[in-house]
């Protein structure tokens, strides 16, 4: 059976796993930090198996006829999130090489998790920024960039507020691509020397699922091909809900016959 001080341990490990995977960490990662937590007090019997909707954790003693206690923590709601992850990278890191108690863990990873994110007014002007950048990228101009400034900010905008609402993150995306291509049609229409597609590619770059993409990738090399698999499978279902969003509104003002106003 469990002893009172190892169910400690598998919480702290379970909670530290749960707020990594929460953050867009790659499978292999959380696995890794929840074992070594484990081992660090001398649990050695433990498994450990993440998928990006679960985390599975059991322990025994290592005898035939030992019972084995497994925990289970439904992952829902994954957002990125760097700096949690480097968070409790930082605190398995101390818990292993100090004498840091199992309580005062539990504490430290609450206050994790309790950190806000970036200032919304520092998020929009990231995302002016970015879509300014991409746009210049792509050959538009500088009255293109500053198109593309107002709706790259206004897109980002529009998708917190669909998020506070819990809206899903696929139709958040169809729709914030579909405003900033309404905006950027608007804007080429109404002012001369400006051209649509920068501005909507610098828009849609805010939404683009390359982490997701990468940490597929990651975990494909890692040998981790469930968690692979649905992390790629959710970048391209991104991708294509952010495609079907610009290209509805690109193909209404071709039926229109492209004028707007």
């Amino acid at each position: 059976m469990v002893n009172v001080f190892q169910k400690k341990v598998l919480m702290l490990a379970l909670y530290a796993g749960e707020i990594m995977m929460k953050s867009g960490a790659e499978v292999y990662r959380v696995e890794d930090t929840m074992s070594r937590i484990c081992k660090s007090c001398r649990i050695d019997n433990v498994e450990v198996f993440a998928t990006p909707t679960g985390i599975f954790i059991s322990l025994d003693k290592g005898g035939d006829e030992d019972d084995t206690q497994t925990y289970i923590k439904r992952i829902s709601g994954i957002n990125t999130d760097l700096r949690k992850i480097s968070d409790v990278n930082h605190f398995s890191r101390q818990f292993t090489t100090t004498d840091l108690s199992v309580d005062r863990g539990m504490e430290i990873l609450k206050d994790i998790e309790g950190k806000k994110g970036y200032s919304l007014p520092l998020r929009v002007a990231g995302a002016i920024m970015v879509s300014a950048a991409f746009c210049l990228i792509m050959g538009g101009q500088p009255l293109d960039c500053c198109v593309a400034m107002v709706s790259g900010s206004l897109c980002y905008l529009f998708s917190r507020l669909l998020k506070r609402v819990d809206v899903n993150s696929f139709v958040t995306g169809f729709c914030s691509c579909a405003l900033a291509s309404f905006i950027a049609i608007l804007a080429a229409s109404s002012i001369d020397g400006t051209n649509f597609d920068p501005i909507i590619i610098g828009a849609i770059m805010l939404f683009v699922p390359g982490v997701a993409l990468t940490n597929s990738i990651r975990d494909f090399l890692s040998g981790d091909m469930l968690s692979g698999v649905a992390r790629l499978m959710e970048a391209i279902l991104t991708a294509v809900s952010l495609a079907a969003g610009a290209g509805v509104v690109i193909k209404i003002y071709d039926l229109l016959g492209g004028a707007l106003l």
